[in-house]
C-alpha cells in the first residue's frame, strides 16, 4: 500500500473515531479528550495535505513530455495495437476515463464536439478506456463516440495514471499534450470548457513563422 493509500486510510479511521465520539454520551471530564483529538487530527491532516502536495510536485517535476515517458501502446476496441506517438505532431487531448465513472459521462459529449470542430485543426482526442472491452463499445455505440478509444486493464488504473502525473487514480483525468510532446495541462476530474478555451484552443492556431 503506498503512502497516500496509508494516511487515507488512517485519516478516514480518526474521522470515523470522531464521529462516534461526538454521538456517544460521554461524561463531561470526555470534553479535554475529545479537544485533544482534534487537535491531533488537525495535526496529522495538515501533514497529510503537505505530502500530497509533495508528492503531486514530484510527480510533475518527473513529466515534462510526453514522448520522454514509456511508450504508451495499448489496444483498440477491435484489438488493433496503437501507440500513443502514432499521433506526434498533432494536439492531443488524453482521456483516461471508465463507463462506470459519472463524471467521464459528463464531458464527453463536449469532447465528441470537439473532435468534430477542431478536427481539420489537427486536434486528436485519445480516450483511454479503463474497463472492460464489452462494456466500452456499449457505451461507444450508445454515445457515438468519434474518437479513438485504446483499452487498458482497470487493475493498472493506479500506477498507469500516477506514469502520467496523477498519483491518486482519479477519473477522469485528461492530458493535454502540444505538437512537440510537451505536455500543457493536466486536469484531475472534469475538464471544463474554460479549461479547454484556455489550454487547448491557442495550440490549434496556426504556427507564426
Amino acid at each position: 500500500m503506498n503512502l497516500y493509500l496509508q494516511k487515507k486510510n488512517g485519516f478516514l479511521a480518526e474521522v470515523n473515531n470522531l464521529l462516534i465520539l461526538q454521538h456517544i454520551n460521554y461524561p463531561m471530564h470526555s470534553a479535554s479528550t475529545l479537544r485533544k483529538k482534534i487537535i491531533l487530527l488537525s495535526l496529522f491532516l495538515l501533514s497529510y495535505s503537505v505530502t500530497i502536495f509533495a508528492e503531486v510536485q514530484n510527480s510533475n517535476k518527473a513529466i515534462s513530455n510526453a514522448w520522454e515517458l514509456p511508450a504508451l501502446i495499448l489496444d483498440d476496441l477491435d484489438g488493433q495495437k496503437h501507440n500513443l506517438y502514432d499521433w506526434h505532431g498533432k494536439v492531443i487531448m488524453l482521456n483516461f476515463w471508465a463507463t462506470w465513472c459519472g463524471p467521464c459521462q459528463i464531458e464527453i459529449p463536449d469532447f465528441i464536439d470537439y473532435q468534430t470542430r477542431y478536427q481539420d485543426k489537427e486536434l486528436q482526442i485519445i480516450g483511454i478506456g479503463l474497463d472492460k472491452v464489452r462494456k466500452l463499445k456499449n457505451y461507444v455505440r450508445t454515445v457515438g463516440i468519434n474518437y479513438p478509444i485504446l483499452q487498458a486493464d482497470p487493475e493498472l488504473q493506479y500506477s498507469l495514471l500516477k506514469q502520467w502525473g496523477n498519483p491518486f487514480g482519479i477519473l477522469p483525468f485528461t492530458i493535454i499534450i502540444a505538437r512537440d510532446g510537451h505536455l500543457v495541462f493536466m486536469q484531475q476530474g472534469i475538464l471544463n470548457k474554460q479549461s479547454f478555451e484556455t489550454f487547448v484552443k491557442p495550440l490549434l492556431e496556426p504556427t507564426k513563422k
